[in-house]
């Protein structure tokens, strides 16, 4: 646990945001391919860029909501924003301790380089999470709590972080126009499928995890018999 001492209601309500987040992510893994193809606009207004993009491309051919859609994807992409920031403000470094335990040396050390990046350039760092690079962004919003930004400045950089990249991926799917409209009515005829290829795949790399888990828990234990 990241927590050095007996744990109190912040860090109990905490760790258990942090687990709703983590939750609600892997719930909409199958259901994104879903909402993209029937309701575009609402996938678009919870933040997701391929909802954003498309809702732009609707715009091009006449669709009249994206300005509501992009302010609610702003505010949408940033909904958990907070909870890491939080828990880097309540345990400092320990977050980064439990979410490096047990991966490889290659992701503890990218994971290790954001922490640092995060403390040294933080407006940027924000900013940077928004975009479609691979960075983990938790680990970024808990070195800025940790390092004692504040929350009004960290929710409204990342408010505008949030609302010019959204802004940037509708502008996208605009200039893209009616053969996105076009690609995504085509794809609708298959959207339950990839779904379901999704949620197979979820549950294949779960029993694989698992597995893995219990061989190596087995190898431990018949080593410490032999000791």
């Amino acid at each position: 646990m990241p927590w050095k001492h007996k744990p109190g209601r912040a860090d109990i309500i905490c760790l258990s945001a942090i687990s709703v987040a983590a939750i609600y992510g892997l719930v909409m893994l199958p259901l994104r391919p879903v909402m993209l193809g029937l309701a575009p606009h609402l996938l678009g207004s919870l933040g997701y860029r391929t909802g954003l993009v498309l809702v732009g491309a609707l715009a091009a051919v006449g669709d009249h909501w994206w300005p509501l859609v992009l302010v609610f994807g702003a505010l949408m992409s940033m909904k958990f924003d907070w909870i890491y920031w939080w828990a880097g403000r309540l345990w400092g470094r320990s977050i980064l301790d439990v979410w490096v335990y047990g991966k490889s040396p290659r992701t503890q050390r990218r994971y290790e380089r954001a922490w640092g990046w995060a403390r040294r350039y933080e407006s940027l760092a924000i900013f940077v999470t928004f975009l479609p690079i691979p960075i983990p962004a938790a680990v970024v919003y808990a070195a800025l709590g940790a390092a004692g930004t504040s929350l009004r400045k960290f929710l409204s950089v990342a408010f505008a972080s949030a609302l010019v990249t959204s802004a940037g991926y509708m502008a996208l799917g605009y200039w893209i126009g009616e053969p996105a409209v076009a690609a995504v009515d085509t794809y609708g005829k298959y959207l339950w499928y990839v779904s379901i290829a999704i949620l197979v795949g979820m549950l294949a790399v779960y029993f694989y995890r698992e597995r893995q888990r219990a061989a190596a828990e087995k190898t431990g234990a018949a080593r410490a018999d032999q000791d």
